[in-house]
């Protein structure tokens, strides 16, 4: 039987072998968008399976960071990242008609990617899982409000209620961090250190 620290180790190794083909099917697809004029429906087809690796992608990076921080080989690369630009980067993927920013930020030591992924992801979920069509994010320096966060997304946005894979990396990136991920009434508090 094999030990949480080897599982770990597999779902790394998975996710790694997972790319390979993974990057060929979007490779060849973003190859075919630029060298092929295609006729509807297939040009629609094409644009959906590049938009859909990209997320398969995004998905094994956050499947793999999990696997490290549960196997204890999560080593961050830290730099200085603004907590304002942090709210501005998920307003932006998830569109500014659905996450409204406001705040004044501030300079914390983190890893980058991580803490703009788990930011975004949060984001999301706080949408996603509460049926919202937005949300606001009150930027405090080091700390991130999104509201409102609904009863029904709750646990899910805390990464208690395992329904979103994003999500629960970005509570256990956070607190790897040295961060947390916090609910008071609606509010979901992410503070970094």
């Amino acid at each position: 039987m094999a030990d949480d620290t080897s599982f770990a180790k597999l779902v790394t190794l998975a996710c790694h072998d997972v790319r390979t083909p993974l990057a060929t099917v979007h490779g060849f697809t973003r190859t075919l968008e630029r060298m092929t004029e295609l006729e509807p429906p297939a040009d629609r087809y094409v644009e959906m399976i590049g938009q859909a690796s990209e997320q398969m992608a995004g998905l094994l990076d956050a499947l793999s960071l999990a696997a490290r921080i549960e196997g204890g080989r999560y080593d961050p690369v830290l730099r200085d990242v603004d907590t304002l630009e942090l709210a501005r980067a998920a307003q932006e993927r998830l569109g500014e008609d659905r996450v409204h920013v406001t705040g004044e930020g501030a300079t914390v030591s983190s890893d980058e990617e991580a803490a703009d992924q788990g930011v975004s992801a949060l984001v999301r979920c706080a949408l996603r899982h509460g049926g919202l069509e937005e949300v606001t994010v009150v930027v405090r320096g080091p700390e991130l409000d999104v509201a409102p966060v609904t009863a029904a997304a709750a646990q899910v946005v805390l990464g208690e209620d395992l329904r979103d894979l994003g999500a629960a990396v970005a509570v256990r990136a956070i607190a790897a961090l040295g961060g947390s991920v916090s609910l008071d009434g609606e509010t979901l508090t992410i503070a970094f250190s």
